[in-house]
């Protein structure tokens, strides 16, 4: 026998729903199911009753019954980092607008790890996924097709992915790092050191094994590496490979390897750092030989943010649109989600190179270390 607690505690149903409205059934169930045709009038009385009497729709149902599930999958390399956490805020709001909610999965640039989590948003049923993918051989990308062949539209963000016909919103990661590099060049660098490069054990010792190397890592470490040889070539500057970082992309790498640069004869007087951990090994490597900068060398990394702007000296930071980035990944997977059917598409966005203290002449009497 039903209790008057039990008939208290038990959610409403959407037959409760229709009477509260004066509707039938079938007319509470399309409108709380966002599917088939109610007219203004009634779908206002129903969500207005709904609301009254506290129904809450299940999302489960609904979606076992429309094939449709308001929600959206985001796979990136790190969630703690700052630029990947400004792209997911921006893809958030955007799909919050919408009436979309997001499932947001961290892979730490781990291959296992993204198929784990594609396969994750599969099972999930979700309506489109945007992926900062770390694939980059075509073995590598079997778990993306997997998601489109179950009808789970796909769009890429920060980077492109080889053998990938697919949607993709990125900045131009050549022409930004050629723009900090060619800004050092101007201040009257030629030495400049490129942090990080390609992760592999043997040095490359020419411009095309070092490409080819790089080729191996993700779009964006190759691209920022080739903006900066565009840099060097523009001045008539010659690469030097013991200026570029090689090996593991740590932060306990590049303080290694720029320790290792700073010990040369001939050291370099600026630092191109294209991410984060680069410039933050970069500094401690910098501290550790006992020098300063700008005054002993000059220093241009990667992402800005807060932190940059409030070191002592601030530092000249490449700021990457990086809400922008998720609103317009947000936005192209959405209109595919729609059944939008257009030709792919690349969105190109800018960055803006702020330029603070960081950067100055090089010294003509620069201690060795």
């Amino acid at each position: 026998m039903t209790t008057e607690r039990e008939r208290v505690s038990s959610p409403p149903t959407i037959s409760e729903v229709a009477a509260a409205a004066g509707v039938g059934r079938s007319t509470a169930a399309r409108t709380l199911g966002g599917y088939g045709y109610v007219s203004p009038e009634l779908r206002e009385r129903v969500l207005a009753a709904a609301e009254q009497i506290g129904y809450r729709t299940n999302a489960l149902a609904r979606s076992m019954s429309t094939g449709v599930t308001h929600t959206l999958g985001v796979i990136v390399a790190d969630i703690g980092n700052p630029f990947f956490a400004g792209v997911v805020r921006g893809i958030s709001d955007t799909s919050r607008e919408r009436g979309f909610d997001t499932i947001v999965l961290s892979t730490h640039e781990d291959l296992g790890e993204e198929i784990a989590a594609m396969n994750v948003l599969i099972d999930k049923r979700v309506d489109g996924v945007i992926v900062a993918s770390a694939a980059v051989q075509r073995a590598d990308v079997a778990h993306i097709n997997a998601a489109i062949e179950h009808g789970i539209p796909v769009v890429l963000v920060d980077r492109e992915v080889s053998h990938l016909d697919l949607d993709a919103v990125v900045i131009d990661n050549r022409a930004a790092a050629r723009e900090a590099v060619d800004s050092l060049i101007q201040a009257g660098h030629t030495r400049i050191g490129f942090v990080w490069g390609p992760s592999t054990d043997t040095r490359p010792t020419t411009r095309r094994d070092l490409l080819d190397a790089a080729a191996k890592n993700l779009w964006t470490d190759g691209e920022r590496l080739r903006g900066y040889l565009d840099a060097l070539d523009d001045a008539g500057i010659r690469f030097d490979p013991e200026l570029v970082m090689v090996g593991d992309k740590t932060e306990s790498r590049a303080v290694d390897e720029v320790a290792r640069m700073l010990a040369l004869p001939d050291r370099p007087t600026a630092v191109f750092c294209s991410e984060t951990d680069a410039m933050t090994g970069t500094l401690r490597a910098v501290r550790a030989a006992g020098l300063a900068y700008p005054a002993d060398i000059s220093l241009i990394g990667f992402d800005d943010s807060s932190w940059a702007a409030v070191m002592d000296p601030p530092l000249t930071m490449i700021e990457q649109p990086m809400h922008e980035l998720g609103e317009q990944a947000a936005a192209t997977l959405l209109t595919l989600v729609d059944g939008g059917s257009t030709p792919r598409s690349l969105h190109t966005l800018d960055t803006r190179l702020m330029e603070r203290a960081s950067v100055a002449p090089p010294s003509g009497d620069m201690p060795l270390s």
